[in-house]
């Protein structure tokens, strides 16, 4: 095992350096990670541009990690094996202990970190990881296609199951994106009739594509007044965090129909409780899910033939793939390698 590994970390908000750490050994029900790739979230920007300039070390950012077990700590569960293939989401491991926990609800654990933000994650040839928070990751998938699939895969897939839809339904999804390139896909193979709503013509072949039936311009069309004419959408999947553009979507949902959020937006939504109440419409927040959902996500990738689409650059290059993600100059998820460098222990 290497001595020292190579890490983007932040070194003033907005900013990664690339730097040596020492390696560390995994604590007790701990597992050390060897990472393989790591994908680049919208969520990163949070964790980059408003890190604490005073944490000592910097913190290293991402959450869509695959790489193999290098050691194992005191205590981990035995299913885990030293050389196995695993995966971290945003969800950094459960604690077990919490009246959440004790409940199943793994998902909404107040103790467990969130990796990127509260502990270390995968800008990094090694990690840390709780062994509550690992994924198994299937042979099928390279581990550059797997990543994203840890965080926007599950997100979404996740987000259809809740939405109340029934095979042969419509479904909406707002914003084609990284997100939503991977909710199209799974709503078409889950038998939905899909509608992609996103901003310009140029997506439109991209969002065909990936499984739309339908694609709405909101520049050249009304949303909410499309989906009305077709009879209203049985569920919207919401991905981007605009709260207007959210809003001004409600009037397309048919009655029973469930708004579905994902993106997180500053601005509260504007929602009529009239209508919401006439119709029984309603609305939920939907997070990613737990590790056992996310090894359900997978898997359902390789039986339905679901991909990301990515651009791989190695770790060296992640200022550069980072401000490529902020400024949506991707199709449609960015993915760090962890190709070696010359000089490594």
């Amino acid at each position: 095992m290497k001595t020292t590994y190579r890490a983007m970390q932040v070194a003033r908000p907005g900013i990664l350096e690339l730097v040596r750490r020492t390696t560390p050994a995994p604590g007790a029900q701990e597992a050390l990670i060897e990472v393989e790739a790591c994908g680049i979230c919208g969520a990163d920007a949070g964790d980059i541009e408003k890190a604490d300039p005073a944490l000592q070390p910097p913190r290293v950012p991402g959450h869509e990690v695959v790489g193999r077990i290098a050691a194992l700590g005191a205590g981990l569960a035995s299913l885990w094996k030293i050389g196995q293939r695993v995966g971290v989401g945003r969800l950094g491991g459960h604690c077990n202990e919490c009246v959440q926990c004790r409940q199943g609800r793994f998902q909404l654990c107040r103790n467990q970190p969130f990796v990127g933000s509260t502990c270390d994650g995968g800008y990094a040839e090694m990690m840390l990881a709780r062994g509550t928070g690992l994924v198994s990751i299937p042979d099928e998938l390279a581990s550059e296609q797997a990543a994203p699939i840890l965080c926007a895969g599950i997100a979404t897939f996740n987000a259809l199951k809740k939405c109340g839809a029934q095979a042969g339904d419509t479904v909406a999804v707002f914003g084609v994106g990284g997100l939503g390139h991977m909710a199209l896909q799974y709503a078409r193979r889950m038998g939905f009739k899909v509608v992609a709503i996103g901003r310009g013509g140029d997506i439109a072949a991209d969002a065909l594509a990936l499984g739309a039936h339908v694609y709405i311009d909101t520049r050249k069309q009304d949303a909410a007044a499309a989906l009305h004419g077709m009879g209203g959408a049985q569920a919207i999947l919401a991905t981007i965090g605009d709260s207007a553009a959210v809003s001004a979507l409600m009037p397309g949902l048919s009655p029973e129909g469930r708004l579905v959020l994902l993106g997180i937006g500053k601005d509260p939504l504007q929602i009529s409780t009239g209508y919401m109440v006439s119709g029984e419409r309603s609305m939920l927040g939907s997070i990613t899910g737990t590790p056992y959902e996310n090894e359900k996500t997978l898997d359902f990738s390789v039986l339905a033939g679901v991909r990301p689409m990515i651009e791989v650059m190695p770790l060296e290059r992640a200022n550069e793939a980072y401000q490529r993600m902020k400024s949506g100059d991707v199709k449609f998820r960015m993915v760090l390698t962890m190709n070696d460098a010359p000089g490594q222990d």
